[in-house]
């Protein structure tokens, strides 16, 4: 079936290829329309050039066009890709290295923490305005394949601005999924499970090979030191909270309070390279592939060549609602009824199967409740930051970083307002909804010696203990 696929951020090379190869390769989606966007024109001729190239070498009927015009790329689509990353290395550095200077010590800064805080406030306005394109130029029932990170916050705001059709997707239950079976020694085809949550912070609520609860082996591995070095602070949570849950130790050690605060938590459970705790693993990683293609043509790294498809949703996804077989994924959706125990209305994740009538989520009734307050304290970031992107009120970005669980960690209410505040300053470029606005300075209240606290009615409790203190005086005497 000719469908026609408008890819926004296509000049991500690496992401763009994948996702352009696993859709070339599904013949049922033969003789498709790619229409590639970027607003960085080198990068999009590159893409454009390199795309071609793959239609002609794997012979596959297709057509690309590529174009700076993101309308004119949504016109008329039946699926809209996102991939972008506003700012891109640039600004990813200042989330990293400002919040560094502050003790903020982030792996991936890309969900919540300020590299995620900061992140949303820049990508939301866009997504929002894309979903606005969609309702106006697109086919009718089109759907938005969302990639682009701080997922949950995103997907929230989409679900708030538009009544579009779209998806959240991330690779993190499949990848999960094939550790769990390698740990386990059973083949991955033969698990069955259920997972639910959020975005980075999803659980696996049943895990069974033919039949069989996969958990009590999967505690025993977590035990053996050979494969808690492997994932620390995965594997501590698991012991502590009873379930495997989706993101590695890099991703997950920025979630929760208990793993980056400090250096000596950073030394025990953070010490792995990479995603296994690294400072700024993530950005290291995507500066230097910018370094690589900023000379190069892709076509000196990547071949052209179409294998098999990756573990990325996005072409069966497609598949399904072109041919109406089922395909079952974990989808980041609006929370409508699906997690009973989670706020209605922010994003989760959740068995979702797609089919020629569209996007079908699935309700699981409610977490277990240490998961669901789990859950919790990265919702109240994701809601904060929604509300900022779409507000531009400033002090809802304080607030946000002011609940986030690392960075309240970390610093004082004092440190996060400044730190809030150079990053808003360094990014402005990046962050129209804001123009014109500061985050206010909160100055330190000076407390001479001589000070004596003012006259006001005492609280109760401490009446009685000072009457006490009195009694307990005259006894002595």
């Amino acid at each position: 079936m000719s469908m026609k696929i408008a890819m926004i951020g296509a000049g991500s090379v690496v992401f763009c290829k994948t996702l352009l190869s696993d859709i070339m390769a599904t013949s049922a989606l033969a003789d498709s329309e790619f229409a590639l966007m970027d607003l960085n024109g080198e990068k999009l001729r590159r893409m454009e050039i390199f795309a071609k190239q793959m239609l002609k070498d794997n012979n596959v009927p297709g057509k690309v066009t590529a174009t700076l015009d993101r309308q004119q790329a949504v016109k008329n689509a039946d699926f809209v890709v996102i991939m972008i990353d506003i700012g891109g290395v640039e600004v990813f550095g200042l989330d990293y290295n400002i919040a560094l200077k502050y003790g903020v010590n982030q792996c991936a800064a890309q969900s919540v923490c300020p590299g995620g805080v900061f992140r949303g406030l820049r990508t939301i306005p866009v997504l929002v305005d894309i979903a606005r394109d969609m309702e106006k130029l697109a086919k009718p029932g089109a759907i938005m394949l969302q990639y682009a990170n701080p997922m949950a916050s995103n997907c929230m705001a989409l679900g708030r601005a538009s009544n579009i059709s779209f998806v959240g997707l991330c690779h993190g239950v499949q990848t999960t999924l094939a550790l769990i079976a390698s740990y386990c020694g059973v083949p991955k085809e033969e698990v069955s499970y259920t997972c639910g949550g959020i975005n980075h912070m999803d659980w696996f609520l049943k895990i069974e090979h033919n039949g069989r609860d996969l958990y009590p082996k999967l505690r025993e591995v977590f035990e053996r030191p050979e494969f808690y070095k492997n994932e620390k602070v995965r594997g501590e949570v698991f012991r502590h909270f009873g379930y495997f849950m989706t993101e590695s130790t890099g991703h997950l050690s920025e979630y929760v309070p208990w793993f980056r605060k400090n250096q000596k938590a950073l030394d025990l459970y953070c010490d792995e390279p990479g995603f296994g705790g690294e400072s700024g693993a993530y950005y290291k990683w995507c500066r230097a592939v910018a370094e690589k293609y900023a000379q190069h043509d892709p076509l000196e790294f990547e071949s052209t060549k179409i294998e098999e498809r990756s573990v990325e949703y996005c072409s069966y996804i497609m598949e399904a609602v072109a041919t109406g077989k089922p395909f079952s994924l974990m989808g980041n959706v609006r929370n409508d009824g699906y997690i009973n125990n989670l706020p209605p209305g922010c994003c989760v994740e959740v068995p979702t199967f797609a089919d020629d009538t569209g996007l079908h989520p699935v309700s699981i009734g409610n977490l277990p409740p240490q998961l669901a307050a789990a859950c919790m304290t990265n919702i109240n970031v994701q809601t904060l930051v929604v509300e900022a992107a779409l507000s531009g009120e400033t002090e809802y970005v304080v607030h946000a970083l002011a609940i986030d669980p690392l960075t309240s960690a970390v610093c004082t209410l004092k440190e996060i307002r400044e730190m809030c505040s150079e990053l808003l300053e360094a990014q402005r470029k990046w962050l129209p909804q804001f123009e014109g606005k500061k985050i206010e300075p909160k100055p330190t209240i000076s407390i001479p010696k001589d000070c004596k606290p003012a006259e006001v009615p005492t609280d109760p409790a401490q009446a009685i203990l000072q009457r006490f203190m009195k009694l307990m005086e005259q006894k002595t005497d």
